[in-house]
């Protein structure tokens, strides 16, 4: 009972907050502490390694998606003039929390 409406807490909560940014970093691996509301693209020379973010529906859980072009599954992001970021396709967890969603222009979009 308190997981569902926490959920529905921060799915309200993020229809009201601006949206999300990326923020770029070289290396191989995410950083130990993530942004709120923010995506990390981490890039290993001119090539995009993967995207991390936590779990917008509050689980504290950080999810990592793979961009490279040779692996499965793997994820596309674009980033508009605004610098709001989306995915493709969408991010849906088999586990834990089980959120679905699509993230559109910065905004999440829940399945």
């Amino acid at each position: 009972m308190l997981k569902g409406l926490r959920r529905r807490v921060y799915r309200w909560m993020d229809g009201l907050l601006p949206a999300r940014g990326m923020q770029v970093m070289q290396g191989e691996v995410l950083p130990t502490k993530m942004p709120f509301r923010g995506l990390v693209l981490v890039r290993d020379g001119d090539e995009n390694w993967c995207v991390g973010f936590k779990c917008p529906c509050g689980c504290d859980r950080t999810i990592e998606l793979l961009l490279a072009e040779d692996v499965a599954p793997r994820w596309d992001c674009t980033v508009d003039a605004s610098g709001r970021p989306s995915l493709h396709p969408s991010v849906w967890l088999n586990n834990g929390c089980k959120s679905h969603f699509w993230l559109r222009n910065g905004k999440v979009v829940w399945a």
